[in-house]
């Protein structure tokens, strides 16, 4: 596992401007399905807004774009239209889309919107109520393609077009297949895979109603099984490919790994990189935290004991400081390991408390809201998750639990670190190439209740010990997970991909 100790850094120098071999100034362009704070289910919001962000702070031309849904209006009401509506072209007929900015983004990012009011002005984003939507392909085939469409009016060639997971995928292919002037071949095609278990899969009618020829739904591009897959043919047209830890870069080649995929992950070479994710230690810094009971630090560690107690009183849980407080937050899915945490019944009957944050598939939920009826002296369940209680909960937590059936990066165990608790993880992705063993958290191979009891006894065994317990915290928050780090790794992927790319040969 690699380590990641070093003291948190100062940004860095801003980066020189991204160029082509000609001396062009090169503008980033991000498009995302999800981007914080206008839309978010998980990780990805804050991966691509965090990476955009910091990019720009480094000197970047950079500018982001993602569907205008219900949630984007109700975070900022004053956007502004840009130019006139126009035609996408959907299989047999066009629909119309519109542009909106962001009026307020003069330091950050320029961030716009992809409008069409049946598409995206919905309660949800991908679905409702654990179902998704029945027109996703359609809903996000036009997207990617209206991106296409628009991209020459919002910003000047050339330009790195990078997409992130099966949602915008399709706009490499439309970038590559429909469009035959200069700025497509001023345009670098960049794809990052944030999570390949979700790769946008679909019935082969859809070739019909997304403006795509059928010559594209052949083995090497779009066809999958039988099916039309949006990330697989995003793969095959783009320049580079990302994806978020080193780790996880090795085990898309695995045929356990990815997800059916791992052959054209194979083929991509050294064209497919692992950039580890970041978090904005500013914000996640419990030395400043305003959303915290009480600031801490690792020299001083007396307001972590009162985040504990405020954090069991938010909970109804008893006030007790030597018992050992395990939080978890973020989706409650099959992905997250709640398995093995439901099935750890000698874990769940000892003398400890546990708080779980977030909401997710029906099956967990119930299961955890009965865990907490059953035992509300040591169980508190809050599925509303909110941007506040998370940072209590890695404030009040002493250990967090992640035992991931996989995990391509991660990005709360960088946190729980950084507030002093050291996590429980298992030894894939990101949680590999970020936890230490017995050093800054502990760490499991096995997908078995039984492997993850004992990497739990393991920590609390040190946890009985106080010196030794707060050596691990220590270690942990001095860990450096900034952006910057990670900036300058995407830098030199960009411009791996420039020379790649078809204008530049």
């Amino acid at each position: 596992m690699a380590t990641l100790r070093q003291p948190a850094r100062e940004p860095v120098t801003p980066t020189p401007s991204l160029r082509t071999a000609g001396g062009q100034p090169v503008s980033v362009v991000h498009v995302a399905a999800e981007y914080y704070p206008y839309a978010r289910t998980g990780g990805l919001a804050e991966a691509v807004s965090g990476l955009a962000n910091f990019q720009r702070a480094a000197g970047l031309d950079v500018a982001a774009i993602l569907p205008l849904y219900r949630t984007v209006r109700d975070a900022d009401p004053d956007l502004e239209p840009v130019g006139q509506p126009f035609l996408v072209s959907m299989g047999s007929h066009s629909e119309e889309a519109r542009i909106f900015r962001v009026a307020s983004s003069r330091t950050g990012p320029q961030v716009f919107f992809i409008e069409h009011l049946d598409y995206f002005n919905r309660p949800g984003i991908y679905g409702e109520n654990a179902v998704d939507y029945p027109d996703n392909a359609r809903r996000f085939a036009f997207f990617a393609q209206a991106v296409v469409t628009a991209l020459p009016r919002l910003v000047p060639g050339p330009i790195v077009l990078h997409a992130h997971d099966w949602h915008t995928a399709l706009s490499l292919v439309y970038l590559r297949r429909m469009l035959h002037d200069r700025y497509s071949a001023d345009t670098t095609a960049v794809l990052s895979v944030h999570n390949p278990g979700y790769q946008g899969h679909f019935p082969p009618d859809v070739m019909s109603q997304i403006g795509l020829p059928w010559d594209l739904y052949n083995w090497r591009q779009l066809e999958w099984y039988g099916k039309v897959n949006f990330l697989k043919g995003g793969l095959a047209f783009a320049d580079f490919v990302t994806t978020v830890s080193p780790t996880q870069a090795e085990e898309l080649c695995t045929p356990g790994g990815g997800f059916g995929l791992h052959d054209v992950f194979t083929w991509l070479a050294d064209r497919l990189v692992g950039v580890l994710n970041g978090i904005d230690q500013r914000s996640w810094n419990p030395a400043t935290d305003s959303q915290i009971t009480a600031q801490y630090s690792s020299e001083n560690l007396e307001g972590k004991r009162r985040c504990k107690a405020a954090l069991q009183r938010s909970f109804g849980l008893p006030q007790r400081r030597k018992v050992p407080l395990f939080g978890m937050t973020g989706r409650m899915v099959t992905q997250k390991g709640l398995d093995l945490i439901l099935q750890s019944d000698e874990l769940l009957a000892m003398d400890a408390q546990f708080v779980f944050l977030g909401s997710g598939e029906k099956q967990y939920e119930t299961a955890l809201v009965e865990l907490a009826s059953s035992a509300p002296d040591r169980v508190g369940v809050q599925l509303d998750f909110t941007d506040r209680l998370e940072h209590r909960l890695m404030a009040g937590a002493d250990l967090f639990l992640m035992p991931s059936l996989y995990e391509p990066c991660g990005l709360t165990q960088m946190r729980a670190q950084r507030y002093g608790a050291p996590p429980i993880v298992r030894n894939v992705g990101g949680l590999a190439d970020t936890v230490e063993d017995e050093a800054t958290g502990f760490a499991f191979e096995p997908y078995t209740p039984e492997a993850f009891q004992e990497a739990t006894f393991r920590a609390l065994e040190r946890f009985r010990h106080p010196a030794r317990w707060q050596s691990i915290v220590r270690e942990g928050m001095a860990c450096d997970f900034s952006w910057e780090r990670s900036v300058a790794t995407y830098i030199d992927v960009y411009r791996r991909a420039l020379a790649y790319s078809p204008g530049a040969r």
